[in-house]
């Protein structure tokens, strides 16, 4: 008799249809057979695979990939809220980057979402008081991506990194569900001061390529920040700022900008 969690793992469509894409890819590329199998057809979950990858990418001389990887299979098996981002991190990745059209690709080729796991990793690591451990993973992430999230951040789920090079998101920033993001999009504070100092960002938010969004603002639900703003103020839900420093310059455009992925407006 299967147990419980293999029972659940028979059904799994996010994992099945990424094992379905891998046999296709092996066949249509053999020679990427070694890598498919080893990060993806070798492993009975996507928590399993993620972990193997994680470890993979985040080696080094100062910490073996069998270390790491027992601690990512540490967090997926203590927190299966992991996984459930994950897989909605995945799906929000291919509704929205029209350079994605497998499951399998963020897993394999896409640093926004490899970084985005290692996050939630290092973030698990942080809430269980291994601090050093958590800084450890968020340098080598920053080092293996060119990204820098602190890994007490709070991050929601289906969140879709677009490039994903030079993003910063500070210690006390949070993110909510279902945010999209592109390149160099920091989330900052303004000075030196300690305490809450960074950007809370709402449901459904797009953030546009090289957006400075800094201080303990608030940026509502289903708005849009245009590439290049500078955000130093609060932003209402539903609208649309641009400019440095950031002005409303229109509606949102849409009931959910992160998911449409428009970032043409007409300045009022």
């Amino acid at each position: 008799m299967l147990e419980p969690r293999d029972q659940f793992l028979t059904v799994d469509p996010v994992w099945n249809r990424i094992r379905k894409e891998a046999n296709e890819a092996v066949a249509d590329e053999p020679l990427l057979g070694g890598l498919v199998h080893s990060s993806l057809l070798h492993h009975r979950s996507l928590e399993r695979a993620l972990s193997y990858r994680i470890s993979l990418k985040l080696a080094s001389g100062e910490m073996s990939e069998q270390i790491l990887r027992e601690i990512a299979d540490e967090a997926y098996s203590a927190d299966p809220g992991l996984g459930a981002a994950a897989r909605a991190d995945l799906v929000a990745t291919l509704e929205r980057d029209p350079a994605c059209h497998r499951l399998l690709q963020p897993i394999l080729f896409f640093k926004g979402f490899q970084a985005m796991q290692a996050f939630r990793v290092g973030h698990w690591l942080w809430k269980e008081g291994r601090r050093d451990m958590a800084y450890f993973l968020q340098m080598r992430v920053s080092e293996e991506f060119g990204i820098d999230i602190h890994p007490a951040a709070r991050i929601g789920r289906g969140i879709m990194i677009d490039h994903a090079h030079s993003i910063v998101i500070g210690e006390t920033a949070v993110v909510g569900d279902n945010v999209s993001m592109l390149h160099s999009v920091t989330l900052g504070g303004t000075g030196k001061e300690d305490g809450d100092r960074h950007p809370k960002i709402g449901d459904c938010v797009l953030i546009g390529a090289g957006a400075k969004i800094l201080g303990n603002i608030t940026v509502g639900e289903c708005s849009r920040i245009a590439a290049g703003s500078v955000v130093l103020e609060d932003v209402p839900a539903h609208v649309t700022v641009a400019g440095v420093p950031a002005r409303i310059v229109g509606e949102a455009g849409c009931s959910q900008p992160a998911v449409s992925m428009d970032q043409m407006f007409e300045e009022r």
